[in-house]
């Protein structure tokens, strides 16, 4: 069991309608992890949400690549892309974040990925790995010690999220049943495999005491 601190902060990843049963880039049974985190949510009295935010014609959709296919991996100036439909553009209904999700406490949303030729899966940097979204900062300044993170998906903003999260020297959870995956080409193992690597800790929601 994992006791809860005020030095603890739930970070929910993406859970908008685009990753959701019907979206345009619907995660495989993402629809599940809303109920364990309104369980969960419950339990932290800190927690922020990540939005994904892009622009019209962003880089990371396969519509920009003439010729190109969503789920195709292509290298861009900072490195390998996977390309993806069109997502979570904003202002439409696909990058609203559900209203299933009954967090009414909590204190912050980042949005990322609306540099239009950046992608940015993690929460707290783009995918040029120099690119700052603030949420270090955020943390440090209100004295968090430990993050843990659930949502979607799994293998792509929940771990690049959590892997920035240690890297930046928090103690960092995943919770796995709050938490759904793309799990594209391998991408599921080898996001375990790093989260692994860095000390990521992947526990389930009833190993979480909110008491």
């Amino acid at each position: 069991m994992v006791k809860l601190s005020d030095q603890d902060i739930l970070i929910i990843v993406d859970v908008q309608y685009d990753f959701l049963p019907g979206g345009s880039l619907a995660v495989p049974q993402g629809g599940a992890v809303i109920e364990p985190i309104n369980v969960l949510a419950k339990a932290f009295r800190h927690v922020v949400l990540t939005q994904d935010w892009h622009p019209k014609g962003h880089a990371s959709f396969a519509s920009s690549h003439p010729g190109r296919q969503p789920f195709e991996a292509i290298d861009l100036h900072y490195g390998p892309q996977v390309l993806w439909p069109d997502h979570c553009v904003q202002g439409t209904p696909g990058s609203e974040i559900s209203r299933e999700l009954d967090i009414p406490h909590a204190q912050l949303v980042i949005r990322k990925g609306y540099n239009a030729g950046i992608d940015s899966y993690s929460g707290f940097k783009e995918a040029d790995r120099q690119t700052s979204t603030g949420l270090e900062g955020y943390l440090r300044e209100r004295r968090f010690r430990r993050v843990f993170c659930a949502g979607l998906a799994l293998d792509f903003c929940v771990a690049w999220t959590a892997l920035d999260a240690a890297a930046a020297g928090f103690e960092t959870y995943v919770i796995e049943d709050a938490s759904r995956a793309i799990n594209t080409d391998g991408s599921l193992t080898r996001a375990q495999s790093d989260m692994g690597a860095a000390g990521v800790q992947i526990i389930s929601s009833a190993q979480v005491d909110g008491s």
